[in-house]
Formats: C-alpha cells, sequence, structure tokens
C-alpha cells in the first residue's frame, strides 16, 4: 500500500472530516429521498407509485457498485475512485435536482446510485490507513456517527424542504459539500494513493453480479406493492435473480480476477462480522422505516416532526463514541457488542410494551434515546472484528463486500417491516372486528351513545373502522418490535463464535 505515513495533528482532523463529510452525504441522500416521493410525485404529475422507483433506482445500481468497489480500487487504485465517485456523485446530485419528468430523474438517479457506491466503502478503508494503529478504533468510532446520524437527518431534511422548498433542494444540498469534499480530499489525501494492479476486467462477473443483484434489489422494493409471488413479474425476478446469484457465486470463486471477493467468507471472523452485522442492521433499518410511518399514519405527525421524535437516537453516541473507542482496547470487543445487541432488544421490547393509542411524544423519543447506547457500541465494534486480521490490501475489498452485505440486508429488512406490518394489521383487524356486530350489547350501546350526539349509523361504523384500523396498525408494529428484539438476542450468541484476537486493521 506504498510507504505512506500515517497523518498527526491538524491534517488528521482534516481526513477525518472530508471523509465523514463524503459518508455522511451518501448515506443522507439513501433516505432524505423516502419521505419527498409524494411532493416529487405531485410536481412531476406521476403517481406515489411510479415515484418510488426514485428509491428504486437509486438502491438498485448503488448496491451493485458497492460490491465492486474492491476491485475498482485494486485497478484505479483507493483514493482516485473515491475522489471521482465524489465527484460525479455531486454532478449527478445537481442533475437530480433540476430535473423536470419522471424518466429524467429517474435516469440520473441510476447514475447517481452508481457512482455513490465507492463512497462508504472506500472513506472507511482510507480512514484506517490515515490514523496510527493506536488510534483505529477512535476513528472508526468518529467515521461511524455519520452512519448513525445521517439516517436520523434524512427524514427530518427530507420532511423540511418537502414542506417548505422546491423539492429539488433534496439533492442541491449535497452539491455544496460534495465540492468541498473533492477540493480539499485531491488536496490532502492523493499522498495516501494505494498501489494498483493491472486486473483484467472480469465482464462476465460484473454481468452477472449487475442481473442479479438489480433483479434481487427490484423483488425486494416492489414485493410488497405487487403482492409478492402472486405477480408474475416478482416470481421472474425471483427466479432471474437465483440463476444469476449462483452461477455469480460459481464463477467468483473459481476466477483469478474476482469482481467480489467471496473468498473473504473463508475467514471466520470476516463471515461472523459480516452476518452479525447484516442481521442486526437488517432489524435496526427496519425499524427505521416502520416508525416513521407509523407516526405520520397512525398518531398524525408531519414528516418533520416524525423525524425530530426518532432523532434522540444521535444524542448519546455523540458523547460516548470515544469512551467506547477507549473501552475496546481494554476488554474483549464481543462484550461491547453484547452490550449493544441487549440494548437493542431492550429499547424493542420497551417499544412493544409501550407504543398504544394514547402515547405521547416523550414515550415515542425516551426508547429511542436509551437506543443512543446499543448504536454507540454497534459499528466501530463490529468493523473492528470484521475486517480483524486482514492485510491491508484486503481491506477495501473486505470493506464494500461487508458493506455491499449491510445495504442488502436493509433493503431485506424494509421488505420485510413492510410486509409483516401489513399482513399483521389486516390479522389484527379481523379479530377486533369480531366482536363488533348487532349481537354485542357493547355494540348496540355504543351506536345509541353515538346516535345521540347526532351521528348515523353509517358515520359511526367508518367511525369505529378508523379507529380498529388504527389501532391494528399499532398492534401489527408492536409483534415487529417483538420479532426485532429476538433477534438481537439471538445474536448475542452468534457473536461468540468469532475468534480472538481482534488486532488493528493493515
Amino acid at each position: 500500500m506504498g510507504n505512506f505515513t500515517p497523518f498527526k495533528g491538524a491534517k488528521l482532523v482534516l481526513m477525518t472530516v472530508i471523509l465523514s463529510l463524503a459518508t455522511f452525504m451518501q448515506v443522507l441522500d439513501s433516505t432524505i429521498a423516502n419521505v419527498a416521493i409524494p411532493t416529487i410525485s405531485g410536481s412531476l404529475g406521476v403517481s406515489t407509485t411510479e415515484g418510488t422507483w426514485i428509491i428504486t433506482a437509486f438502491g438498485v445500481s448503488n448496491a451493485i457498485s458497492i460490491a465492486i468497489t474492491g476491485f475498482l480500487a485494486k485497478r484505479y487504485g483507493e483514493v482516485k475512485v473515491f475522489l471521482w465517485a465524489t465527484a460525479l456523485f455531486t454532478l449527478f446530485s445537481f442533475l437530480c435536482g433540476i430535473s423536470d419528468s419522471l424518466a429524467m430523474l429517474l435516469f440520473f438517479r441510476v447514475i447517481q446510485g452508481a457512482v455513490a457506491g465507492p463512497v462508504i466503502p472506500l472513506s472507511q478503508s482510507i480512514l484506517l490507513r490515515g490514523y496510527p494503529p493506536a488510534l483505529q478504533k477512535l476513528a472508526l468510532a468518529l467515521w461511524s456517527m455519520t452512519i448513525i446520524l445521517a439516517p436520523v437527518c434524512g427524514p427530518i431534511f427530507g420532511g423540511y424542504i418537502s414542506d417548505n422548498y422546491n423539492w429539488g433542494w433534496i439533492f442541491f444540498i449535497n452539491v455544496p459539500i460534495g465540492i468541498l469534499v473533492v477540493i480539499l480530499g485531491a488536496y490532502l489525501l492523493k499522498q495516501m494513493e494505494s498501489t494498483t494492479v493491472k486486473l483484467a476486467f472480469n465482464y462476465i462477473g460484473l454481468a452477472l453480479l449487475t442481473v442479479g443483484v438489480g433483479c434481487l434489489q427490484v423483488f425486494l422494493d416492489k414485493g410488497q406493492e405487487l403482492n409478492w409471488f402472486a405477480s408474475k413479474e416478482i416470481v421472474v425476478l425471483a427466479i432471474i435473480a437465483t440463476i444469476a446469484l449462483t452461477f455469480l457465486v460459481i464463477w467468483e470463486l473459481n476466477n483469478k480476477n474476482p469482481v467480489v471477493d467471496l473468498a473473504l467468507f473463508k475467514i471466520r471472523n470476516f463471515s461472523i462480522g459480516t452476518i452479525s452485522t447484516s442481521l442486526s442492521y437488517m432489524a435496526y433499518f427496519g425499524a427505521i422505516v416502520l416508525l416513521p410511518q407509523l407516526l405520520q399514519e397512525v398518531y398524525g405527525y408531519t414528516a418533520t416532526w416524525a423525524g425530530i421524535a426518532l432523532a434522540p437516537i444521535g444524542l448519546l453516541p455523540i458523547l460516548l463514541s470515544a469512551y467506547v473507542a477507549k473501552l475496546a482496547d481494554h476488554i474483549d470487543i464481543r462484550w461491547i457488542i453484547t452490550n449493544s445487541f441487549l440494548f437493542y432488544a431492550l429499547c424493542f421490547f420497551w417499544r412493544a410494551y409501550t407504543f398504544e393509542s394514547n402515547i405521547n411524544f416523550i414515550g415515542i423519543a425516551m426508547p429511542q434515546l436509551v437506543q443512543g447506547v446499543a448504536v454507540a457500541c454497534f459499528f466501530m465494534p463490529l468493523t473492528i472484528l470484521t475486517l480483524s486480521g486482514l492485510h491491508a490490501d484486503r481491506i477495501a475489498s473486505a470493506s464494500s463486500l461487508s458493506n455491499f452485505f449491510r445495504t442488502l440486508a436493509g433493503s431485506v429488512g424494509t421488505s420485510i417491516t413492510t410486509t409483516m406490518w401489513a399482513n399483521r394489521a389486516s390479522l389484527h383487524h379481523a379479530n377486533l372486528t369480531e366482536s363488533i356486530n348487532q349481537y354485542s350489547p357493547n355494540t348496540v350501546q355504543y351506536y345509541q351513545q353515538m346516535s345521540s350526539y347526532g351521528l348515523s349509523q353509517t358515520q359511526t361504523s367508518i367511525y369505529i373502522n378508523e379507529q380498529i384500523s388504527a389501532q391494528s396498525l399499532i398492534l401489527s408494529a408492536n409483534d415487529i418490535f417483538w420479532l426485532c428484539g429476538w433477534v438481537f438476542i439471538a445474536l448475542t450468541v452468534t457473536i461468540w463464535l468469532a475468534k480472538p484476537p481482534f488486532k488493528s486493521m493493515g
């Protein structure tokens, strides 16, 4: 990786700021558009269903490019790929903002997602090389704040911009950040360039990856909307994804220049770390998607206030991350990760117990605040465990592959959450309505009471149905919270399959 000497002092701080800003910008963009879909769809004259392709288009191309980041870094150099990815992401963010049709916006979103892929794994890899080994845990703790805070800020910024400004500013806010990162990065990071290898391009592997991951991502994003396997399109996507990904694994494991280094899974700690990160992120991200919808659909929160209610999750990580990094030098990091998973479980069970129709803002925000302890103990220790023992020239590939599975797990978590929420809500609705009939004394009495207030029988029936629907969505969300809690309990066992020592990377 060259003879680069880790930074010190002001250069170390500047490098951390540059890489954290790039990561924050990219993660923010993947969440900020979610709450603005109705506004964007209305402005472009399309349905909300068509508008959701704005999210899908970005997710598909982004997942594919994350997976091939390790190959690109070896071929062209980590810093060069990072700077070009950031510059192009900035350009296409601007072009997304000025789009005046859905076709134009989708085209630019696909390219934006594709060029954004290398930003997160390479910022992580470059950051580790820029810090002395003794400070790498602190570096990861600081860097992980961007992964934590960006999904919280996304709904707030997206809702506020949608409510008060043109939706284009959702994308325009990336422009000044991206320009700053590229200018400062070109000045500071070029001396950190990694050694390149003239690898032959693996076109078959790339084609299989593109088809397989592309079909899988669309399958996950559109499954609930199209009623899963009742839809011919979903069945076809599932078949193509299965075949392409099966052949991809066979091809990549037998190729001298794999576009995705699947041989990393032969390393015990990488496998345990990646699996644990992916499954935990699946549950965590599913809740990030569910909670704003629950607050807006059931409790009448605006997008902005839903974001504010969830924001306390970022407070404790800011205060605790440096302490956790120091603690990791003195105790087995599996204890820190176990603590994280137990706090996640506690907060999910807390929500399942307390989310009722009359819950107030404090009741919603408090589990988010406490969950900050779990978040502070999550990304840094798991990254250390995942990358432990790897040689420096495999860090970029390992980081990209781990981030790919984390991103894919987020999509799976979203699909499972949205499907389960709808299905369980229907089941609860059916159970709750069983007792509403003409033979029930309570039902008859309630209709008579509402009639005395001037409501007709039809109006009362509509009102009762609305209340039952809201209660069904709450009960369904609580079922999901219970499930997520038990997932984290199970993961406390899985993490102990990793094998110490967990040395500094590189």
